[in-house]
């Protein structure tokens, strides 16, 4: 099987970066302890737009990546975060070459 991976674009409304963060950082906790699929989970601030991040996600397979977020301990945690983004994810799927 090939190991697949999304990189995530997301635009946050300014002076919400820190409130976007710690969120985030619950999703990674959630994320960490329920799904062993999940290799990679990073959340990444772009240097030149502070309102600008993307997460790189890599998953072991297909099958794992289309399990990400499903449970209800994720939901509850990526709840909170619908008041500081600017704008719909842009969300590209990968395959990981190497």
């Amino acid at each position: 099987m090939m190991v697949v991976g999304i990189i995530a674009t997301l635009r946050i409304v300014d002076g919400k970066q820190a409130e976007f963060e710690a969120g985030f950082a619950k999703m990674q906790e959630v994320v960490k302890a329920e799904e062993p699929g999940c290799l990679l989970y990073a959340l990444c601030q772009d240097k030149t737009d502070a309102t600008t991040y993307r997460v790189m996600e890599q998953y072991t397979d297909e099958d794992a990546r289309k399990s990400h977020g499903t449970s209800d301990a994720f939901k509850a945690a990526a709840g909170g975060l619908g008041g500081v983004l600017a704008g719909a994810p842009e969300l590209v799927e990968v395959n990981i070459v190497s």
